[in-house]
């Protein structure tokens, strides 16, 4: 859905500036990641690319407590979420989330050990990400983000088309992996996101949207964001056997 109009765009914040994290993911999985993408150096330089409002910022600041953490998102809002949880917790001396754009990052190469991108990566394309940031790795850097994927070949047209509408460039792991490679890594391992990461995202989604059915009860203008955003909850109840994220963890070659 475009959100050029400010009413629509107004009500699309409504619906995710309260919500704990920006998509599907759990603290386990980022642990399950990170296991994979080790040794990472205790005092690691760690970029969190597309933060949202920083809930696997804050798991990997406790699961790497020597490491210093930048992190960058687009949206304002998100950005001091961010740093507010982490003054919360006692790490804001070093996790530390700025406003910028992925597309356009200001850093040096060689400066950071891992970067990681929890459900963004699709947004300038999962082949222009793995590129374009590989020479901000230090030798031996990971990398770790999640793609959407999808899981089975007989998905229902329905589905197909949806996904298509949003993401064409969806494919399978297979080319995943063997993007991986194309681009000057070497996969240290991967695996599906399992159905509670969802649910940690779509549950307070749609706690949210309850609220906000009365608040905007008789709103024309509005109904059309809530109702893309019930619907995409209700895709993934009846058909999440689909589709699913991969997360990919992988090392920098030479």
């Amino acid at each position: 859905m475009a959100l050029s109009d400010p009413k629509l765009r107004a009500v699309f914040w409504d619906v995710h500036s309260s919500l704990p994290r920006e998509g599907p993911g759990n603290r386990e999985s980022t642990e399950r990641a990170l296991a994979l993408a080790a040794p990472v150096p205790p005092f690691a330089q760690v970029l969190d690319l597309a933060c949202g409002p920083g809930a696997q910022t804050i798991d990997l600041a406790t699961l790497l407590p020597q490491a210093t953490i930048c992190a960058i998102d687009a949206h304002q809002p998100f950005v001091e979420e961010t740093n507010r949880r982490a003054a919360a917790l006692g790490v804001n001396d070093r996790v530390r989330a700025l406003r910028g754009d992925m597309r356009s990052l200001p850093f040096p190469p060689s400066s950071f050990d891992l970067i990681w991108c929890e459900g963004a990566a699709y947004i300038i394309g999962v082949e222009r990400a793995l590129r374009s940031w590989r020479p901000l790795l230090r030798p031996g850097g990971r990398l770790a983000l999640t793609e959407a994927i999808w899981l089975r070949p007989d998905a229902p047209e329905d589905i197909r088309r949806c996904w298509s509408h949003d993401y064409p460039g969806m494919g399978g792991a297979a080319r995943c992996r063997d993007l991986v490679r194309d681009c000057g890594y070497r996969l240290l391992g991967d695996f599906v996101l399992p159905d509670a990461a969802w649910w940690e995202y779509y549950t307070p989604m749609e706690a949210r949207l309850h609220l906000l059915a009365s608040k905007y009860a008789g709103d024309l203008a509005a109904e059309p964001v809530l109702r893309e955003s019930a619907n995409e909850i209700a895709s993934y109840r009846n058909n999440g056997t689909y589709y699913g994220y991969l997360f990919m963890v992988m090392v920098a070659t030479p």
